[in-house]
């Protein structure tokens, strides 16, 4: 069942829950990034973050690198590339790629987008980035693929990103700092068996020069942003206690209004 099949008396009951979470002590702090997320085309509030990430460190070229994009209509470059921004995406699933060279037809033709189908592994990963041709400094990298992510994230080294969106497993708390066996036959199988814990990925950031500033509301993805980047603009410290957020996946319910849309637009 989606948000829209539900009755509106449970809508307005996630809407307060949203707000009465916000409301409370530990979301005080105008640093906490967890008050700005915002939904366009993203799975939660990823749109929200990243935004005012971006906001807070600006950005060079407004270049980004996803993968585990599905047929791109809930990612979080989709609203990037509504804004300007160029990328490529990686998916594996030839059938969704059949679609999006139809649906995202205005942003392939422009070059804006680039799509790649490929099954990503880490023995691979930096391969497949060189061939898209990405620059040694790109803005955004997001990784979502629901079980090997944080072996994908370790093996990159073709690129720096200045952000990383990567998606964590919510039900093992801090200080639990554990991680799945990397598989690349495997996938998700739709139970709490996948990836990796919020301070495993907070580990692995620190020895790849990154901070954690923060998590989507939902519990579904971990922001980290390169640390000479950082400052004083975000909660400290940069820890999974920190900035953990517990899983709280039926947010994801929640829509920003309409159902998702793709189509071409124009910048005026």
């Amino acid at each position: 069942m989606s948000f829209h099949d539900l009755p509106k008396a449970s809508w307005l009951d996630l809407v307060r829950y949203v707000d009465s979470t916000l409301a409370s002590e530990r979301y005080a702090d105008p640093r906490r990034l967890s008050r700005f997320g915002r939904k366009v085309y993203s799975q939660c509030d990823e749109d929200g973050l990243l935004a005012r990430i971006f906001e807070l460190i600006g950005t060079t070229d407004q270049s980004f690198l996803e993968f585990g994009v599905g047929d791109g209509r809930e990612c979080n470059s989709v609203w990037l590339l509504h804004q300007g921004w160029r990328g490529v995406w990686l998916e594996a699933d030839p059938s969704d790629v059949r679609r999006m060279q139809t649906t995202h037809e205005h942003w392939l033709r422009s070059g804006a987008l680039r799509i790649v189908q490929a099954r990503v592994s880490a023995e691979t990963i930096d391969r497949v980035i060189a061939e898209a041709g990405l620059p040694a400094e790109i803005d955004l990298l997001s990784i979502d693929i629901d079980y090997n992510d944080y072996w994908v994230w370790k093996a990159i080294t073709r690129t720096s990103p200045r952000v990383v969106c990567i998606e964590y497993n919510a039900t093992w708390p801090p200080p639990a700092s554990i991680v799945v066996p990397y598989d690349p036959t495997r996938s998700w199988s739709g139970d709490n068996h996948f990836g990796a814990s919020l301070a495993a990925l907070a580990g692995l950031g620190a020895q790849k020069g990154y901070r954690l500033v923060g998590c989507s509301l939902s519990g579904v993805n971990a922001f980290f942003v390169r640390a000479d980047l950082c400052g004083d603009r975000f909660v400290a410290p940069g820890c999974a206690q920190t900035h953990y957020e517990p899983a709280r996946y039926f947010l994801t319910e929640l829509p920003s209004g309409h159902p998702a849309g793709i189509g071409e637009t124009l910048q005026v």
